[in-house]
């Protein structure tokens, strides 16, 4: 079905509030999602729909929880997602933290008690947009054992990064650190179609096409021992140091059983005057002129910013049994 963002986003408010989501809160989230969709990230977008929307019927996820922010040093906020979804967390840091870097040159928001944090890119890119950097961390439920193991005990626990840019968009690289989103997997396993023999692998440790058995097993590191210890550091700052749960505490993210998820994750804004000093934006279009240069390269997320702007002229394209499984909720 051909939709416009706007029917879109209607379609999901509609979805979440009929399963116990305050209004603002299913805005918040429907923003999201299809921002997720129109950017190509289905795996993030509006699949995700029926589980979360399951999840608050069955209080899971509250879906009425208000964040609550705190400051208990001038550079750094804690947010208490109360077990809702992220993303108005993630609003409230958008709106907070700003003028925090103002003051101070740098801010952190700590986000714990959380949820599904979607695609990071859509968070950092709002504070580039600002002219402000933006480096955010999240954990996730365990999909990914340790170099060597195969119990899973981190999540794909993406990294995204994202600048200001002179007279262009911003940069912004965002990346799971499993060798795929695990929610390509899930898309996967609702088409009921096979996987890549390099994503994951089953309960055994062996490589799996199945996408079943590539759930219930465990989601194969990006670089390898180089990912997975990534992945152990991002543990370390979204987990430990945001008082969250850690991956392997956290309940699945596809289902409506158990507790809630209570994740975490960790955002830092800088000002870009404050540690480079005025030159520091002629020096940014420096580096960016040196690496376009070279006609081979594309600068990090320019697919996801030009799809969400033909999408925002165009509308996008959804599966049937997407819409269909929206509709029956």
């Amino acid at each position: 079905m051909h939709l416009t963002l706007s029917a879109a986003e209607t379609l999901v408010v509609d979805a979440l509030v009929r399963n116990r989501v305050d209004e603002a809160n299913a805005h918040s989230v429907a923003r999201a999602l299809v921002a997720a969709e129109a950017a190509g990230q289905g795996g993030h977008g509006l699949r995700r729909v029926e589980a979360y929307a399951k999840q608050a019927k069955a209080g899971k996820v509250d879906g009425f929880a208000k964040p609550r922010l705190e400051r208990p040093f001038p550079a750094v906020v804690r947010i208490d997602a109360c077990h809702g979804y992220a993303y108005p967390a993630f609003d409230l840091a958008v709106t907070a933290l700003p003028e925090i870097v103002l003051q101070q040159g740098i801010a952190l928001a700590a986000v714990h008690r959380s949820h599904h944090a979607g695609v990071l890119a859509l968070t950092v890119e709002r504070f580039a947009e600002m002219g402000l950097v933006a480096l955010m961390v999240a954990n996730a439920t365990a999909s990914m054992a340790a170099w060597g193991g195969r119990k899973p005990v981190f999540g794909t626990n993406p990294i995204a990064f994202a600048a200001p840019i002179p007279g262009a968009d911003p940069l912004v690289i965002d990346l799971a650190l499993s060798r795929v989103a695990r929610g390509k997997v899930m898309a996967a396993r609702q088409k009921g179609v096979a996987i890549p023999a390099d994503w994951a692998f089953d309960r055994n440790g062996e490589p799996t096409t199945d996408a079943v058995a590539a759930l219930e097993g465990a989601m194969a590191p990006s670089g390898e021992a180089k990912g997975a210890a990534l992945a152990m550091m991002v543990e370390f700052l979204a987990g430990a140091l945001t008082g969250a749960n850690f991956s392997f505490e956290s309940s699945s993210l596809f289902d409506d059983k158990g507790s809630a998820p209570g994740l975490g994750q960790m955002l830092m804004v800088i000002n870009p005057a404050a540690s480079g000093g005025k030159g520091v934006a002629d020096r940014v279009a420096m580096l960016v002129g040196e690496i376009s240069s070279d006609p081979g390269v594309r600068l990090p997320g320019r697919r996801g910013q030009t799809a969400r702007r033909q999408a925002l002229e165009h509308g996008i394209d959804v599966e049937d049994e997407v819409i269909a499984a929206i509709r029956t909720l």
